[in-house]
């Protein structure tokens, strides 16, 4: 392992809008021999005003600025997908490691220029698939590994939400259902932490196969998607993504199958999942989550930075994620 940093991490933030309010950027000045120096938005108005809220002392309205700033030396991309590339490329030249939100980018090619990127400029590449992280997930690792439920035979992803009618509203705004910006639709934004999570159990999703359509008809990208996927390891899972369901429909679950029994846990919910084994009472297992979601995974990117633990979210892991939702959406019906 490289030590990247000696002392300590100071963060120079892309893109300060939501997520970095209470899911992550907090995080960064909680950690030991963390801290953020500097913070950039286009907007003066808004970029100024996260930097008095959260009490950091400068602030850019231009990302060329801030990678450049001596005193920052690693930098968190927060914007939305499509400037993941650029500002990566940018930040990479430099030589700062970069730490980017999920979804990677918005195709497996930028994903692999990236890459490419920060291996040139020899700098690590982390990207924000925080549930590697948190604690019910690690757990589940464990018990998947030391055989509880068995040996692995499928795995079924069960995603179905409402069309929000917030969203219909503010199509003009929302970024996240804009293939032009964010790859895709909410399957990118959503499905991305499940498949990626999955990935973490299973390793890497090496066949896919899947069909999308746009079945509601409020924007452009598509709203359904089907498909099946082998992992690296054998096990062979299918998923079914709907976000133009009934009310009645709505189900986020996540079913892992054994030859022993099985494990159940929902992906954007409570710290719990159910352990079912063979001729055993259900165990509920329940944790507490950080209120700064990203803490945990955060924590191990300072530490791999400096050389004191490992990181378990790359940008190579990440990039099969964006590799394996190209392929569930190549068809288009």
């Amino acid at each position: 392992m490289k030590k990247f940093l000696d002392t300590e991490v100071r963060w120079g933030i892309l893109g300060v809008g939501n997520v970095c309010e209470v899911k992550s950027a907090p995080a960064m000045n909680l950690i030991p021999n963390s801290k953020i120096v500097a913070v950039m938005r286009r907007s003066e108005e808004k970029v100024k005003d996260y930097a008095e809220r959260h009490g950091i002392s400068k602030w850019y309205t231009d990302a060329a600025e801030l990678i450049a700033d001596p005193d920052v030396n690693a930098i968190y991309i927060a914007t939305p997908p499509n400037a993941h590339e650029e500002l990566c490329k940018m930040a990479a030249a430099a030589g700062k490691p970069v730490y980017v939100e999920k979804p990677m980018a918005r195709t497996y090619a930028e994903c692999e220029r990236m890459i490419a990127a920060c291996d040139e400029g020899g700098v690590p590449l982390f990207v924000a698939y925080y549930r590697r992280a948190l604690p019910h997930f690690v757990k589940i690792k464990q018990l998947i590994d030391a055989g509880e439920i068995g040996k692995i035979r499928t795995v079924q992803i069960n995603l179905k939400q409402v069309q929000v009618p917030e969203v219909i509203a503010s199509l003009d705004h929302n970024w996240r259902v804009n293939p032009e910006i964010a790859g895709g639709g909410y399957f990118f934004d959503l499905a991305s932490h499940q498949l990626d999570l999955l990935a973490f159990y299973f390793g890497k999703i090496t066949e896919a196969t899947g069909f999308c359509t746009n079945q509601g008809g409020i924007y452009e990208a598509e709203d359904l998607v089907a498909g099946s996927f082998v992992f690296e390891n054998g096990v062979i899972g299918t998923g079914n993504w709907c976000f133009t369901s009934s009310k009645s429909a709505e189900k986020d679950e996540i079913v892992i199958e054994g030859s022993l029994g099985q494990i159940r846990f929902a992906t954007f919910a409570k710290g719990e999942f159910t352990l079912i084994k063979d001729g055993e009472s259900p165990q509920l297992f329940s944790f507490d989550l950080p209120k700064h979601i990203q803490h945990p995974l955060i924590q191990s990117i300072v530490d791999e930075l400096l050389d004191k633990g490992v990181c378990p979210s790359t940008g190579l892991s990440a990039s099969h994620t964006n590799c394996a939702m190209d392929k569930l959406t190549q068809s288009r019906i």
